[in-house]
């Protein structure tokens, strides 16, 4: 079997970290599809990747030379409520590579099989979650987010038990890492101090190298997760992203968006917004996703205190201390992001009257998040008021908003040029609208791969203008909103 170039730093941590096992074998899998752009950027053989090697390594059913496939254990907590063995149920870290830049990734199998960390699930995946997994990452890595991404998705033959009986799948996830808060939250929960700190030198050697510099490595480190969990919330936010499970399990800690489940992208803007089938009390709503990020570090602190100092106040002073920073960055980075998407280049305060009004408008009158931003570019480049009045259940409300705005635009600092460029560059004009991501699954269950992959494809030119796909621009009509979203595990 063709070699591939296997690094697995984290197999080599000790035992406890992780469960040695195998995949199970599926019947008879089938690749959907690769991610060519992907695989060469990871340094990977694609002639060995559309084998059926290759397709033997993305299904399970036979590992090359070097993987060693393991389930990570981590801890969380899920919906506030504390789980103290969760683990990689039905995931197998199969092994890293390091890409051409001297990035280490990982590679894992989603829907792999039991594991130790099962707890009592088949550990298969329907392939409806492959489906959106693989539709979900690409897009936000299209969209600039830091991501996890896709690399293959396959079909296993077999059908699994949820509702009814689904068609399987596996999929193929690429990673800076799968260390999540709550593999620190396993650790401390066990009293095990020594594999929290086992943890914490490895997540700073492998990302946040610079920490090793400080006079505190964890403080250092802490700051860093901490900065990057703000950015990356934020910008979920400004493309009306919700994540619908921001447990601690499911907060990465290199700072990309990672576990595709219950997500969506919002239609009509609403700050209260949830989708999540499971999310009764709007806990993961779009406006409370900074202040959730924040409560999960803190949980990421609580675990550090007894490495940062051996005087129990002080380190929990100084951890609270660190995350002070969190919300002027959080709030930096709202300011920033909604300015451009309104075209403000400047740094007036009076910039935070327009973004609140603005969201306000759309709030009271169920504007198309995605559509109001897009068109409101349109308008700056020379366009009419009409496509965007026309969005606004009110369109005197809107009149008076677009007069508001120009008022900004007029006093605001900034080249004309320079304005377009930011609007164009942070008003996406295609998004994973709920209702084609939710077609695109329907098909892929009977056995129709097209929209999936013509998906795939237009959401991969996020920012351009595509006249031929303009179907995907629009907001679903009244009988195709698509109102939860559900996990499928």
């Amino acid at each position: 079997m063709t070699k591939i170039d296997f690094d697995n730093s984290y197999a080599r941590l000790p035992e406890q970290f992780f469960a040695r096992i195998n995949p199970f074998v599926p019947p008879k899998p089938k690749l959907i599809k690769l991610n060519e752009k992907l695989a060469q950027e990871l340094g990977l053989d694609l002639e060995f990747l559309q084998s059926n090697e290759g397709l033997a390594m993305l299904s399970g059913e036979e590992l090359p030379e070097g993987a060693e496939p393991i389930a990570m254990a981590y801890a969380g907590h899920q919906f506030g409520g504390w789980s103290p063995s969760l683990g990689d149920g039905r995931a197998l870290l199969i092994g890293e590579v390091v890409d051409k830049a001297g990035v280490r990734h990982d590679i894992q199998l989603k829907g792999s099989g039991q594991t130790p960390f099962s707890r009592r699930g088949d550990g298969r995946s329907a392939l409806g979650p492959v489906i959106r997994e693989y539709i979900l990452s690409e897009a936000m890595n299209a969209l600039g987010v830091p991501s996890t991404r896709a690399l293959a998705a396959v079909l296993t033959g077999e059908n699994v038990i949820r509702q009814g009986l689904e068609p399987g799948g596996i999929f193929t996830r690429v990673a800076k890492s799968h260390v999540r808060i709550g593999t620190f939250q396993y650790f401390y929960a066990r009293q095990d101090n020594e594999a929290v700190k086992t943890l914490a030198d490895y997540v700073i050697d492998r990302h946040y190298p610079e920490a090793s510099e400080a006079e505190n490595p964890y403080i250092a480190m802490l700051s860093g997760v901490a900065e990057r969990q703000a950015k990356l919330i934020i910008q979920w936010m400004s493309l009306g992203f919700i994540h619908g499970v921001m447990n601690t399990d499911n907060m990465q800690i290199a700072g990309e968006t990672i576990d595709y489940g219950p997500c969506a992208f919002m239609d009509a803007f609403h700050p209260q917004k949830t989708f999540s089938s499971i999310d009764h009390h709007g806990r993961y709503s779009w406006g409370n996703q900074p202040r959730i990020g924040q409560w999960n570090l803190a949980k990421l602190a609580d675990t550090l205190v007894p490495l940062i100092d051996d005087d129990e106040e002080a380190a929990a002073a100084a951890a609270t201390e660190t995350l002070s920073s969190y919300n002027t960055v959080v709030s930096s980075e709202l300011f920033k992001r909604f300015s451009n998407k309104l075209g403000l280049l400047g740094n007036d305060s009076s910039q935070d009257e327009i973004i609140a009004n603005t969201l306000d408008a759309m709030t009271m009158n169920n504007v198309d998040f995605t559509l109001f931003f897009r068109r409101l570019t349109k308008l700056y480049e020379g366009g009419g008021d009409d496509p965007v009045l026309e969005l606004f259940d009110d369109p005197a409300a809107g009149q008076e908003l677009l007069r508001q705005w120009r008022d900004c635009i007029e006093a605001d600092e900034g080249e004309r040029e320079e304005r377009i460029s930011a609007m164009n560059a942070a008003n996406p004009v295609y998004i994973p609208r709920n209702h084609k991501v939710a077609e695109a699954i329907s098909a892929a269950e009977e056995g129709e791969f097209r929209p999936f992959h013509k998906l795939v494809k237009v959401l991969s030119k996020p920012f351009a203008d595509q006249p031929d796909h303009a179907e995907y621009e629009n907001a679903p009509k009244a009988n195709e909103v698509v109102r939860e979203t559900f996990c499928g595990t």
